[in-house]
């Protein structure tokens, strides 16, 4: 094993991408548009992506991301490969001391992600988990404001994820697949870990996985939090509400579009039809400057391999995400409320 990682420095980076699937396309596009660093070598098995990437980059192409990680010389590694994938390509680049940008969720199971995490602490080298809401524009104003003192406490953190079934998703359920990104947002929207989960899911499209998931969240604060997360919409939504004290937040994440609505006077309702009493608080939308979160995410990533420092969701970030999503699937299959305490000890926050 290569021991004693160091930060890159203004060096021109050699970046490596393992997978060319949806999410490895986008990267490759920002990646190969970068001028401080070279997209050097590009991994996936099937002929006809590798092929276009190739020549749209002129990267040089492994059908087999290990020969990439053994032979492409590289300073650092995105992997965008399938889910059940992350453990051997995360593995073998930390055995390289190759900091390493693997895509959420960390891996398909707890065990696999404490793998990860433990290899990447011995050998001192960096793990970014790509958890892309963390940098979205409307996120980050959120998380500013809520330190700001908007919401003196919180009360609910509800999130919304849904779409279409994605056919290319096979080896995971929408739990481990979209859940993780959404388990990861609320903890850090309350600052602290849930310590009790409670699940739904169902299986409607999905030939072997879960397609929707129900799942509760309880904070150690007394913040409840609510998942929506399903395969079976047909319209894409990416939603997130935040209820406390003063107001509610509302986000929504495609939009980058934020909100803020006081509480209202519930002295004096609003009559609608002259008979159904509502109540309207003063909502303002809060100025977010959009932009693309992946590419903050690169760029963070980036950062990190050249200066190094702990990278903005590090490999125990994701290690939690993907213990909550099984934590959920296990309430489900069991119906019963998960106890987390346990959990919480074995992985702390680091």
């Amino acid at each position: 094993m290569t021991s004693g990682w160091q930060p890159a420095g203004d060096a021109p980076l050699r970046i490596g991408l393992a997978g060319l699937g949806s999410m490895g396309r986008n990267h490759l596009r920002i990646l190969s548009s970068r001028s401080d660093c070279t997209l050097a070598a590009v991994a996936d098995p099937i002929p006809a992506a590798l092929a276009a990437a190739v020549r749209s980059t002129g990267a040089q192409g492994f059908a087999e991301p290990l020969a990439m990680i053994a032979e492409a010389d590289l300073d650092a590694l995105v992997i965008a490969a399938p889910t059940t994938a992350h453990l051997p390509l995360a593995l073998a680049a930390i055995e390289r001391g190759t900091p390493v940008l693997v895509e959420k969720p960390l891996a398909a199971d707890v065990a696999d992600g404490e793998r990860i995490v433990a290899a990447g602490r011995a050998a001192g080298v960096p793990i970014q988990v790509g958890h892309v809401e963390r940098f979205n524009p409307a996120v980050l104003e959120l998380g500013r404001l809520l330190e700001a003192g908007w919401l003196s406490k919180v009360y609910a953190i509800t999130s919304r994820r849904a779409g279409p079934f994605p056919a290319r998703i096979r080896d995971v359920g929408v739990t481990i697949d979209l859940a993780t990104h959404d388990v990861d947002i609320l903890s850090w929207v309350a600052r602290e870990r849930a310590v009790r989960v409670f699940a739904e899911t169902a299986r409607r499209l999905h030939a072997d996985h879960e397609d929707l998931l129900f799942g509760l969240l309880h904070f150690p604060s007394s913040a409840t939090g609510m998942l929506d997360v399903n395969w079976l919409t047909p319209a894409k939504r990416r939603q997130l509400v935040v209820v406390g004290e003063e107001g509610m937040f509302e986000l929504d994440y495609l939009t980058q579009r934020l909100t803020f609505t006081k509480a209202p006077d519930v002295e004096n309702p609003r009559l609608l039809g002259g008979f159904a009493p509502t109540f309207e608080g003063d909502v303002a939308e809060l100025p977010v400057r959009n932009a693309e979160p992946l590419a903050a995410e690169l760029e963070a990533f980036l950062s990190v391999v050249r200066s190094g420092g702990r990278p903005v969701v590090n490999a125990e970030d994701g290690l939690w995400a993907v213990a909550v999503a099984n934590a959920l699937l296990q309430s489900a299959a069991e119906r019963q409320p998960i106890d987390l305490t346990e959990l919480s000890e074995r992985l702390p926050v680091r």
